[in-house]
């Protein structure tokens, strides 16, 4: 579990399937807690016109065993610049691998997506029901007025 990003120089991955996921030994286990990612300024590409996508993406996981390094995070989020796919598509795509390979006790992700032709569209997954002992905020995306 020796992270290969951390502290290097690693160049933007070339697609989602070309990333590596680093993770490291939760130092907190056996005591639930939430852990949050934001990326507001998440990029992906049309499948139909090529033209760029935007997101405010936010990944709430209570990590078991490993916690995600978030170097490699971002370089995974990155790949998905030069990604062609509808917007249901990136997001649970996303939240079904951080979930595969991390194996947390509890994931979701909201991709609130900026209009394409003039409706924005917010995708959301979630692995189960949120555990009851672990304090959960809002996401703090507003409906679409500007996204805030």
């Amino acid at each position: 579990m020796t992270p290969t990003t951390l502290g290097q120089h690693v160049p933007l991955p070339a697609s989602p399937e070309e990333a590596r996921l680093d993770y490291v030994a939760n130092p907190r286990t056996g005591r639930p807690y939430l852990v949050r990612f934001t990326a507001p300024e998440f990029t992906s590409l049309c499948p139909v016109t090529g033209q760029p996508d935007f997101a405010h993406l936010v990944l709430d996981y209570v990590p078991a065993a490993t916690i995600v390094e978030s170097k490699s995070l971002k370089l995974f989020l990155g790949s998905f610049r030069n990604h062609q796919a509808f917007h249901e598509d990136c997001t649970v795509g996303i939240a079904e691998r951080l979930h595969a390979e991390m194996a947390p006790l509890w994931l979701r992700l909201g991709g609130y997506w900026y209009p394409r032709g003039g409706l924005p569209i917010d995708v959301f997954w979630q692995s189960g029901a949120p555990l009851a002992d672990v304090w959960l905020p809002d996401q703090g995306v507003p409906t679409y007025r500007g996204r805030g």
